[in-house]
């Protein structure tokens, strides 16, 4: 059988509560692999047919073996070294989306999944359909507006959320949302600056370690993470609709050394400036 595949990055960096950043789909040939690998965000995995084998290590650094099929799929964490592979008589087809965000970490604890329980099982068989209706309006749709993409985004965690076996529904206003919307404020008005961690909870009156462990149980990252990544956001707007030079772009981003910012940068998209620039200039 031969491999078919679709692919395509998300071009629009500015929502900071859960955004996209590439999807596709595959019809698998029998036995084709991926990883060893470790990804910078979370990957999710929807198998609409067929079978495969899911390598996964848990949070102790364990690897385990998790084989899955049709109305079946799992979620790879930030940081988690996985293989997977499709069955040899039966290969898998299925889509993906990449994403994070602030919220990230909350929709998938919702939805009962994490490093320890990646595997994603249907509650009712009835929202099979839902699912795969708004992930491949996602895929099959690469040239619509960012706000269409990032809506049927958010329907698609819904109907995950809703479908999950293992779903969880978590407790709302609480004093760690507070804060969090602080960080985040306080970061979106300062990004420009040479703000540090201490900055940020002396601005919240805080404590820096307890800020620290607070922002990280609600969102996944550490507060120094999310900095670096809502200031290569920013930055990879100024790339894409302007001819600032990327040193420019650096400074007004907190970077006063350029190779600094190239190196931030790359470790965010995978790519220097100069690279994604050339890829999505938008002039």
């Amino acid at each position: 059988m031969d491999k078919k595949v679709k692919f395509n990055t998300f071009q629009n960096d500015k929502n900071i509560d859960a955004t996209l950043f590439q999807y596709g789909w595959e019809q698998c040939a029998p036995l084709h692999s991926f990883g060893p690998a470790k990804r910078n965000h979370y990957l999710f995995h929807y198998v609409f047919s067929g079978k495969g084998t899911l390598d996964s290590t848990d949070s102790s650094g364990i690897a385990k073996i998790y084989h899955l099929e049709a109305s079946q799929g799992f979620l790879i964490c930030p940081g988690q070294v996985t293989t997977y592979y499709a069955d040899e008589h039966l290969p898998w087809e299925y889509a993906w989306v990449e994403f994070d965000g602030v919220r990230a970490l909350e929709f998938m604890e919702m939805a009962g999944l994490n490093f320890d329980q990646p595997v994603y099982r249907i509650r009712k068989k009835e929202y099979a359909s839902l699912i795969k209706d708004e992930i491949m309006n996602i895929i099959d749709n690469p040239y619509s507006s960012p706000i269409n993409q990032i809506g049927h985004m958010y329907l698609f965690f819904d109907a995950l959320i809703r479908s999950s076996a293992t779903r969880r529904l978590l407790p709302v206003g609480n004093l760690k949302d507070f804060y969090v919307k602080e960080v985040i404020s306080f970061i979106e008005s300062n990004y420009s600056y040479a703000i540090t961690v201490e900055d940020i909870a002396s601005y919240c009156n805080l404590n820096r370690n307890y800020l620290g462990k607070l922002f990280k149980d609600s969102t996944g990252q550490t507060v120094q993470h999310f900095l670096i990544y809502y200031r290569m956001s920013r930055a990879a707007e100024y790339l894409k609709l302007s001819d600032m030079t990327v040193n420019e772009i650096g400074k007004l981003c907190g970077y006063q050394n350029q190779l600094h910012f190239s190196r931030a940068f790359k470790n965010i998209f995978g790519v220097s400036p100069d690279n994604w620039r050339k890829t999505n200039k938008s002039f």
